[in-house]
């Protein structure tokens, strides 16, 4: 058996069940490695193994992932129709913060038009990356594409993190940001929001000055209160010598605008953005990232090289292509959100947040129980989140809908009152 190391690369030619000495009939000297046996005749002695060792598949899990608790994600409508008994057109899907509307119809005969999904996408998702560049106004070589922003969260993980460093969450907020920083085997160092939900960044500024971490995930609206960061308080946090990542997933509700041109001045800021909220696109798993040069660089390198669809781009650069329907949508939530905050302010047991998103965080009082109000809801084909973390004991979350969808809500609502 023999072996050679290239750039962290260890490569053993031959194999064998034995163990092996190799010794020279020529000489007494013995090769560290194997390379040809011309000129000199070898003798090989070899003594069978008698030890067997029973191995587990867990064994070659890496030891940090063996505690990790996996991601709850939210039910599509077709498991959800078997655990309620009910068709998927007669449940109210409130859990998820989708896009009740759906992509633009240029999504779907994009989709029914395809050429040629049996080749391999653009490694590069070069049409996508010229239509968000038109869309967005920042040059295509500051932008990359992933599947979903969630994506984009890992690999900036998987680039920028060695084991045990240290990212800083702000909960209660997207909670995959600490799955995947327990994922890649960094420590998690938490800065709680404020009452109001609200950053802390006086207590922010201290952690980095203690904890030496490495980058910060923060949301903006966040999830899942739907408030904003203030450019005061996000340039307060950029004045720090950390990695600054900014989710814009919800900013097309928030009434403000998107912080993508910014990465040409900041060194330290990266934003994410998605297809699923404004374009209706949750399903194809769509997203994108805005990023200094300097650090786009070795994302390209690291990135699976056919991570966007040939599906997933031909539907968002066709959705790109009718601005007024995803203008027109944005408008019609951000309407029913104001409605939907309005009429859960009367609900007796809930105290709704005012929201900047296309969901709304409600405090549940009155002695009610939380879960089962989420399970009675459910019950009644309404879904609603319901959250298990310490931060977030006590409280729902209800996604924007049509208005029939909060007239639904309101009645079952109002049976329970």
């Amino acid at each position: 058996m023999c072996g050679s190391r290239f750039m962290g690369l260890v490569d053993f030619q031959g194999t064998s069940s034995s163990l092996c000495t190799i010794k020279s009939s020529a000489s007494s000297y013995h090769r560290p490695c194997c390379h040809s046996f011309q000129r000199t005749q070898w003798r090989v002695t070899c003594m069978a193994s008698t030890v067997q060792v029973k191995v587990t598949g867990d064994s070659f899990i890496r030891p940090h992932l063996l505690k990790l608790s996996p991601y709850q994600p939210i039910l599509p409508f077709e498991v959800l129709s078997t655990h309620l008994g009910r068709k998927p057109e007669d449940i109210i899907k409130l859990d998820a913060n989708e896009n009740p509307y759906g992509p633009p119809p240029e999504v779907f005969e994009a989709l029914g038009s395809m050429k040629f999904p049996f080749v391999y996408p653009d490694p590069e998702s070069r049409r996508l990356r010229a239509a968000l560049a038109q869309d967005s106004g920042l040059e295509s070589e500051y932008i990359l594409a992933g599947c979903g922003a969630d994506e984009l969260i890992d690999l900036i993980m998987r680039c920028v993190l060695d084991p045990d460093d240290k990212v800083v969450d702000c909960p209660p907020t997207f909670t995959m940001y600490e799955f995947d920083a327990a994922v890649n085997g960094a420590l998690v160092v938490k800065v709680p929001r404020k009452s109001d939900f609200s950053l802390d960044v006086e207590l922010i500024a201290e952690v980095v000055e203690q904890e030496k971490p490495k980058c910060i995930f923060l949301t903006s609206p966040n999830n899942p209160d739907g408030s904003i960061i203030s450019d005061e308080a996000l340039l307060k946090i950029l004045d720090l010598p950390i990695l600054v990542v900014l989710d814009e997933a919800y900013i097309e509700f928030s009434g403000i605008e998107s912080r993508m041109q910014w990465v040409k001045k900041h060194e330290n800021l990266i934003v994410l953005r998605t297809f699923s909220k404004r374009a209706g696109l949750a399903g194809l798993r769509i997203g994108y990232g805005a990023f200094p040069l300097s650090i786009i660089e070795y994302l390209w390198r690291a990135k699976q090289p056919y991570n966007v669809s040939v599906a997933a781009e031909v539907s968002a650069c066709a959705a790109l292509k009718n601005p007024a329907y995803l203008e027109n949508v944005k408008v019609a939530l951000v309407q029913e959100r104001e409605r939907l905050f309005k009429l859960l302010k009367e609900v007796p047991f809930l105290n709704p947040y005012p929201s900047r998103s296309n969901f709304i965080l409600c405090e549940v009082t009155s002695g009610m129980d939380a879960k089962k109000l989420k399970e009675d809801l459910a019950n009644m084909g309404v879904m609603i989140r319901h959250y298990n973390n310490k931060e977030l004991k006590g409280y729902v979350r209800v996604s924007v809908g049509k208005p029939e969808h909060t007239d639904a809500l309101m009645e079952c609502l109002n049976c329970l009152c």
